[in-house]
């Protein structure tokens, strides 16, 4: 919701409430200008914005488990309507950005003084600049060749075994199959046992 919409709605809750000569329920300003739109809690804050912005705008009673639960008008209330309200404390805040940015935009051109000073600073600036673009090269570098060097030895370069772990590894690997053969001609044994009791 725009800030304007906030404003003219604040104004609309404290006519709504000058209309009225008795106490009120939040629920009947939901009812009345937010309903299905927006929630009560929103309601609520609204009331809570106005209760923020002057405290005598709104008599307000908590009740029935809520901090805002009724509302009624004040003396105060028609005297900030006749002043603008909200709708006006929102104009003077459009008008008081209106001239800061005014301001903002209206800055003064530089002298011709001004203008050659500036220009003396700038080979320092870009002396500065260059040194800058260097350093941040040669980091780029470094890091590039770091990249490269482990790319490299993780990838590129075989992992070598020494003799010994390799001898190690082949007599490992001959035991394996000697058992394994062996294993193999038991079972070979066995199944032509099997067989020859079979054929009998």
């Amino acid at each position: 919701m725009s800030e304007f919409f906030k404003a003219e709605l604040k104004d609309r809750f404290l006519e709504y409430a000058l209309e009225r000569s008795d106490y009120f329920e939040t629920q009947t300003l939901y009812d009345e200008f937010l309903r299905p739109n927006y929630s009560l809690e929103y309601v609520q804050k609204l009331v809570k914005e106005i209760q923020d912005q002057d405290a005598d705008l709104l008599d307000i009673m908590s009740g029935n488990g809520m901090d805002i639960f009724m509302l009624a008008s004040t003396p105060s209330t028609q005297d900030f309507l006749d002043e603008g309200g909200f709708m006006n404390l929102y104009v003077k805040e459009e008008e008081k950005w209106d001239t800061f940015l005014g301001q903002l935009s209206s800055t003064p051109k530089l002298s011709k003084e001004e203008k050659k000073l500036l220009k003396k600073s700038t080979p320092t600036l870009k002396r500065e600049k260059l040194f800058l673009v260097g350093l941040i090269s040669a980091v780029a570098i470094s890091f590039l060749f770091t990249v490269i060097s482990i790319f490299k030895e993780t990838l590129l370069e075989p992992d070598y075994v020494p003799a010994d772990e390799f001898e190690r590894k082949m007599n490992q690997l001959r035991e394996q199959y000697i058992l394994e053969n062996e294993k193999l001609q038991l079972e070979l044994k066995e199944a032509q046992r099997i067989l020859d009791s079979l054929e009998k």
